[in-house]
């Protein structure tokens, strides 16, 4: 028997944009910029004064006092998306399915406000003031874990750690333990809360981030001439994966089949993509052998986009590299021009944007996007989405230290 197929049968999300997988899909749609001034501290002192932060939540509301106050933010943004990922497929875990059902989930930084906390409170109050509950609400792992508990998963449960390439790789190995028949169903995605003070400001010092804070907040500019840095995000993202035959057997609604994964190393920089953009150009490939398909049947490609001066000319001549004449006929776009870079949670949002791409029939825009870069010259799809048809849709995320992760994603076909 040959692996089996596996496909998309629920969403979930807390983004910049919206508190819910259809509210994010809607507002991107919409070109609607999750971009605004920073308000989860005071940013003051810092040369960065706006990012794309989760807005109007309340994890009081949603989780209640006491786990609220357990769960570091990104674990709560977690919670929340895989909860709705699986109403949102209608998936019972019972009692006799739960050994098959496992939760993978990927973060770059995990609880940094937790981090920040308790680092506050041991310079100011002494070890004995610190939190005992601190270190399971900092662990990448625990927002799989908590996940887990609360759904009552006994499958395989771990996380990734691939810096912004992390969810991607997430959803990638919840594929693989599907098609190799270790687990009939898989809670995937990633979650991020790096809207913070040690967060901008140390990605501020690398260079990394836009400081324009004129409104009305138009960044980031991913491909566009004058782009000047990412825009820090926050949030999270997850999808249920199961495979063909356990969703037919109790009449799961399919939204689209994952068919292609590939991961490779540019083992170029610890920061810098490689210069020919090699790394991702392998991912892009291999996803693509994986799947089985050619590369002129990929109708949209959601780019990783960040909006910076080394990531944008690269990622384009990657798909040069692997497409060919067809870049051309491809539409490419990137969300962070909305969401900003949920680093580590960025993979599983934009999964999400090309399952409903395939769904809806509809491409978002890249927004922001005004003056042309001779050296990114394909079609970024600028300022308002596009109604097209996508059957096959491929999704990039690049990390630090030199990470390429790709997922293809396919119409559902019986």
């Amino acid at each position: 028997m040959g692996p089996h197929r596996v496909v998309v049968t629920g969403l979930g999300a807390v983004t910049p944009v919206g508190l819910d997988a259809e509210t994010t899909w809607q507002n991107l749609v919409a070109g609607v910029s999750g971009v605004a001034p920073i308000t989860l501290f005071d940013p003051r002192d810092m040369a960065v004064k706006v990012a794309a932060e989760v807005k109007g939540f309340d994890p009081k509301a949603l989780l209640g006092p006491r786990e609220a106050r357990r769960r570091d933010r990104f674990q709560q943004f977690a919670t929340v998306a895989g909860h709705e990922a699986v109403r949102n497929a209608g998936l019972e875990i019972t009692p006799d399915i739960a050994e098959r059902v496992g939760v993978i989930t990927g973060s770059a930084i995990g609880g940094l406000w937790t981090y920040e906390e308790q680092s506050a409170t041991l310079r100011q109050h002494g070890p004995r003031r610190l939190s005992p509950f601190a270190i399971p609400m900092i662990l990448i792992d625990t927002a799989a874990g908590v996940l887990s508990i609360d759904l009552g998963a006994k499958g395989p449960n771990f996380s990734t750690v691939s810096a912004c390439a992390a969810a991607s790789d997430a959803i990638g190995q919840a594929f693989r333990l599907i098609q190799r028949g270790d687990a009939w169903a898989v809670l995937t995605g990633g979650a991020e809360a790096t809207v913070a003070p040690l967060g901008i400001g140390l990605f501020d010092r690398m260079g990394a981030l836009s400081r324009c804070d004129a409104p009305p907040y138009a960044v980031p500019k991913p491909f566009d001439q004058e782009r000047d840095g990412l825009v820090m995000g926050e949030g999270a993202a997850m999808l249920v994966l199961e495979s063909l035959e356990f969703a037919r057997a109790r009449g799961a609604r399919i939204l689209a089949e994952v068919v292609g994964y590939g991961a490779t190393a540019d083992a170029t920089h610890i920061t810098a993509p490689d210069p020919q953009g090699s790394g991702g150009a392998r991912a892009m490939a291999l996803a693509l052998a994986d799947a089985g398909l050619r590369p002129e049947q990929v109708d949209y490609i959601n780019a990783h986009g960040t909006a910076t001066a080394l990531n944008d000319p690269t990622e384009t001549a990657a798909i040069k590299t692997v497409f060919g004449a067809h870049a051309y006929r491809l539409a490419v776009s990137s969300t962070k021009s909305m969401t900003g870079h949920m680093m580590g949670a960025t993979g599983a949002v934009e999964a999400l944007v090309c399952v409903r791409a395939i769904t809806d029939g509809v491409i978002p825009p890249t927004i922001n996007y005004h003056t042309p870069d001779p050296e990114c010259d394909l079609d970024y799809v600028p300022n308002q989405a596009r109604r097209r048809p996508v059957r096959v849709a491929l999704s990039n995320a690049f990390g630090f230290g030199g990470h390429n992760s790709t997922l293809i994603f396919k119409a559902f076909e019986a």
